[in-house]
């Protein structure tokens, strides 16, 4: 893992695969963490650059003050266009989880030139807080346990790691996994102090960030092959959210884990790769066959028509 500086922050990166390859860049959640280390080794197996990377005030990354962001959605969305530049090799394929897929929708949206292909998994198309009246808003009494629990001691890295598990499976995720990335997550931490940690472990920070303007009206004007991935047992972002943000994107493939909740479990690792695997070919096509004296990408083949139509998928 390591450091990389783009608009006067550093983002912490960890690389996977040739670095000639396609990028396919990983927005965490807020963590790089949140991106299984099985998926990401077989996006590289599969003739991929692969870059995770943490959001400000998280893991590696800048860390100021996450109780009072002095930065706004945008400037998250801008670092993501920034750090695909930086990386260099052409659009990136950008994918983004949980609240690191709002970052994705606007960074698409507001850089298109920056990316090739979108995936977004277990997110929504409207900022934190009340959603809009026809979307799925937190499924209420998972949330009431959620929250009734206690703070742990965040100076107490195994009582961080059981809050973790306990949180996981209120929500439906594997617990056992989730006290190993939350064991993980603190180790990457900078500090104890609570908001430090809850950025890191809650992604508490986007409570408190300026998300303005609102971009789910601007979603039909997303022109790169899109890819909606959606746990079918998701109570912290129902499943709505995913079908109306595929709904809205035009062509987008919607690919529906009926047994995932927020995380993407083990036994779907490679559905989800094969899934990016394709869509990553077919952004990489629609870059190359747009311009002129274009060449066949090495690591993919073309056709004249590679962009998937919309399709509703279940999955495992």
């Amino acid at each position: 893992m390591t450091t990389v500086k783009v608009n006067e922050i550093a983002l912490g990166i960890e690389s996977f695969g040739d670095e000639d390859a396609p990028l396919v860049l990983l927005a965490g959640g807020t963590t790089m963490l949140s991106w299984p280390d099985a998926l990401c080794e077989r996006l590289a197996a599969g003739g991929r650059r692969v870059v995770r990377y943490d959001l400000r005030d998280s893991g590696e990354s800048t860390t100021t003050d996450p109780e009072a962001p002095a930065y706004t959605l945008r400037h998250l969305a801008a670092d993501a266009a920034a750090l695909a530049d930086a990386l260099g090799g052409g659009p990136a394929h950008l994918a983004g989880i949980g609240v690191g897929g709002m970052v994705a929708q606007v960074a698409v949206l507001d850089h298109p030139g920056a990316f090739s292909a979108l995936t977004l998994a277990g997110t929504r198309a409207v900022a934190p807080g009340p959603p809009d009246d026809d979307l799925p808003d937190h499924d209420q009494a998972t949330m009431s346990r959620l929250f009734a629990r206690p703070m742990p001691d965040w100076t107490d890295r195994q009582a961080v790691t059981e809050f973790a598990a306990t949180g996981a499976e209120i929500l439906g995720d594997d617990p056992v996994a989730a006290r190993t990335i939350a064991a993980r997550v603190w180790d990457r931490t900078p500090g104890t102090a609570p908001p430090v940690q809850m950025a890191n472990q809650m992604g508490m920070v986007f409570s408190r960030l300026d998300c303005e303007p609102r971009w789910r009206e601007r979603l039909p004007e997303i022109e790169v092959p899109t890819l909606v991935v959606h746990g079918g047992r998701n109570r912290f972002f129902p499943l709505g959210n995913g079908e109306a943000i595929a709904h809205e994107i035009p062509g987008a493939r919607l690919l529906v884990l009926k047994d995932a909740a927020t995380a993407i479990p083990d036994a779907a690792v490679g559905e989800v790769t094969e899934a990016m695997l394709t869509l990553g070919q077919a952004g990489a096509c629609e870059v190359a066959l747009a311009s002129p004296g274009w060449r066949r990408p090495s690591s993919v083949g073309c056709r004249e028509s590679t962009r998937p139509g919309r399709a509703s998928q279940q999955g495992s």
